[in-house]
């Protein structure tokens, strides 16, 4: 800075403020430094060298010389600028070899990677790997470090999998001899997601998408019906000509025609829950509400009034959205009698629940897209409809694609279930299923692993 620039601030801004532009000079010189040491220490894997970088950068954050957001930015720019690209370019010198990659960002594979696993373990000779990566749940510099694994297995891999979208490939090129496929963890979809949600309080901003797109280097979305090509096209900014999305069915749908998978599913039941036998069950799957980060699941649902209208009957079970970390509590008296939440450790995932379910209550999750497949009753408890399409927004009118009603109170629900012999229409679901789940009909995995094949 000279001495025309110093004295100028000065004037205009204060000695105060001038001192200020000045040290944050310095610093950013000196974290740029800093950074490159960082960027030469993970590409020469020198992990010592990377672990005591990283603590020079924790340091200066505990002496407030850099934020812990400046940090987190930096290691995100490291990575995904830097270090896969020059790793993948690296390893792409090598052949591919006859592997396929399954990649959840998560700590444990995603239902809809699970079983596409499965079908080519048991269906073809390919090694299978799997990269969990475990996002939120170890520090960044772990989680980097997983992903740095993940990307250099990719570089020499026939086909890769994932199912959600991830900037982890934004400055990568794909090789040609690679299949990237795109199995996504919902079927359908009913809240605006993606590119939908550019500058929403919850979603990412215009520039936040531009320097760290989410949806590259795909050759296959699979998804499941044309009818939803436009939704996915919007949200992932695909275009419609290219040839990416391909209705071949989702992939984990197929075990809902498989016989064994059936009464796999009943079985596991009532190992769990024996009190199920004899007993109808009600499925209340919604989906969270706010930040993906901080998200919590409704608790309106009245388990008190569902235990004394419909207990003889029905047990109710409860499968809250994976990312929630907190979960409303079922009352005492009624845990493992009426109300069993099945979230976490339950042993059944949420395929095997929908399978055993003979009502499905949920909201504006993708969840009811599957469930329909089943030509089962479901209900919509919408009591914040108009706030949650305010705040999301979604892609249907809801009030006209639901294949059952929209309850928003626990008495519109319970008079439903209590009559719902009378009340079921059975062919307003069989008109949601044909027009969104056509394609899903027990050969979803073998048409996408003909996607690979057929590359070659």
């Amino acid at each position: 800075m000279d001495i025309k620039a110093v004295m100028k601030n000065v004037k205009e801004k204060g000695l105060k403020e001038t001192i200020r532009i000045h040290q944050d000079r310095d610093r950013r010189k000196n974290n740029l430094g800093l950074k490159e040491e960082i960027i030469q220490g993970i590409i020469q894997d020198s992990f010592a060298s990377q672990k005591e970088n990283y603590k020079r950068y924790l340091t200066k954050i505990s002496e407030g010389e850099v934020t812990e957001e400046f940090y987190e930015n930096e290691l995100k720019s490291i990575y995904t600028k830097h270090v896969f690209p020059r790793i993948y370019n690296e390893e792409a010198k090598k052949p591919v070899k006859d592997k396929m990659i399954f990649m959840d960002k998560g700590p444990f594979l995603s239902v809809s990677l699970i079983y596409m696993c499965k079908y080519v373990k048991k269906n073809t000779s390919y090694k299978v790997k799997k990269h969990k990566l475990c996002i939120r749940k170890v520090p960044n510099e772990d989680y980097y470090e997983k992903a740095k694994e993940y990307i250099r297995d990719t570089a020499t891999a026939k086909a890769v999998f994932i199912c959600t979208a991830n900037d982890l490939m934004s400055y990568i090129t794909l090789r040609p001899e690679t299949t990237y496929i795109q199995l996504w963890h919902g079927c359908g979809v009913f809240k605006k997601v993606g590119l939908s949600t550019i500058d929403k309080s919850f979603g990412k901003t215009a520039k936040s998408h531009e320097e760290y797109p989410l949806n590259t280097n795909y050759s296959y979305v699979t998804i499941a019906s044309p009818e939803l090509s436009w939704i996915f096209e919007e949200s992932m900014g695909i275009d419609k000509d290219s040839g990416i999305i391909i209705p071949t069915g989702i992939s984990r749908t197929d075990e809902f025609f498989d016989e064994e998978f059936i009464a796999g599913s009943y079985r596991k039941l009532y190992d769990k829950i024996p009190q199920a036998k004899g007993k109808k069950v009600i499925l209340y799957a919604p989906t969270f509400r706010g930040d993906v980060a901080i998200c919590t699941s409704p608790d309106e649902l009245d388990i008190k009034a569902f235990a004394k209208e419909l207990g003889d009957d029905y047990i109710l079970l409860f499968k809250h959205h994976p990312t929630v970390k907190n979960l409303p509590k079922i009352p005492e008296e009624y845990e493992g009698t009426f109300a069993f939440d099945m979230t976490w450790k339950s042993g059944m995932n949420i395929s095997e629940l929908m399978t055993v379910a003979d009502i499905c209550i949920s909201d504006y999750s993708s969840v009811v897209f599957e469930y329909s497949l089943f030509e089962r009753p479901m209900l919509f408890f919408v009591y914040d409809l108009e706030d949650y399409i305010d705040e999301r927004g979604l892609y249907y009118d809801f009030d006209e694609i639901t294949p059952g009603p929209l309850c928003r109170t626990n008495e519109e629900m319970l008079d439903y279930i209590k009559h719902i012999d009378e009340r079921f229409d059975k062919q307003e679901v069989i008109d949601f299923k044909n027009k969104f789940m056509c394609c899903c009909d027990g050969h979803s995995s073998e048409r996408i692993l003909a996607l690979v094949e057929d590359k070659e």
